[in-house]
């Protein structure tokens, strides 16, 4: 098993944290500004202590920082980590599209190949 420093960010934890919508809509709030806890859960129909295990998820991805205000915690997004994950995804991108890119010609081909198959044999007829 590998050892994983705190300085590396952890894709797992980040896509596992955007996996629900609650924290997703959480992570989009939060890229319009800072807001309070109380303000991230307005929107949503569940309790306060469930808003609260949803920041703790995105706050262990690496994607919060909670810092206390007095009794008010205030709530602001770290996008360092969904930059990583961006150019994790965006290397794949590349290579799907490559892919997909060589097997559209192959289907091409492969076409191209058959009409002329098809029209020899209608010509035999």
């Amino acid at each position: 098993m590998v050892n994983r420093t705190k300085a590396l960010v952890d894709l797992d934890a980040i896509f596992a944290a955007l996996a629900h919508p609650i924290r997703r809509a959480i992570v989009e709030r939060l890229a319009g500004g800072d807001a309070t806890v109380g303000e991230l859960a307005e929107p949503h129909k569940v309790s306060l202590p469930a808003i609260s295990k949803h920041l703790r998820v995105l706050e262990d991805a690496g994607l919060l920082q909670v810092e206390p205000e007095g009794r008010v915690h205030r709530c602001q997004l770290d996008v360092a980590p969904l930059s990583t994950a961006f150019g994790w995804l965006t290397r794949y991108r590349v290579l799907w599209e490559d892919r997909f890119g060589r097997l559209a010609e192959h289907l091409g081909e492969t076409r191209k190949t058959e009409r002329k198959e098809e029209q020899k044999h209608a010509r035999k007829k």
